[in-house]
């Protein structure tokens, strides 16, 4: 099956996405896969994926995520690098650019996408400047 982005939607996490494959959109009833634009400068709020298994391939830019209990850990990638965000892990990422977009391919296992998100507004002022 064939599938085009089926247009834009912002997710709870504050970032823009393009809708492609998920239980919305094709009937999916094991995995999403989306893409992602993050702007100059962007960042998340910190959540969590319940249950779900996140997969990151980032096509153009650098990126940046704090992850652990108090995202007390930090990773960069860029261009070329892939991702793994185990089920359950809270994670905050951001753009590492103050001028490139940063774009990337996230496949989850939550077919629903934004179902199984869980904003951790506690964690939002940690590493407010990256």
């Amino acid at each position: 099956m064939r599938i085009r982005t089926k247009g834009n939607y912002q997710g709870k996490q504050g970032f823009d996405y393009q809708e492609a494959i998920s239980a919305e959109s094709v009937g999916s009833t094991g995995l999403c896969m989306h893409l992602l634009t993050i702007p100059p400068g962007g960042r998340a709020k910190a959540h969590l994926h319940e249950n779900h298994e996140s997969s990151i391939y980032v096509l153009s830019g650098r990126a940046g995520m704090w992850y652990g209990d108090r995202l007390e850990q930090h990773m960069e990638v860029e261009a070329g690098d892939f991702m793994y965000i185990p089920a359950g892990v809270p994670h905050l990422p951001y753009n590492r650019s103050d001028s490139e977009v940063c774009s990337a391919v996230i496949a989850r296992t939550d077919p629903n996408e934004q179902e199984s998100v869980t904003l951790l507004p506690e964690l939002d002022d940690l590493h407010r400047s990256n």
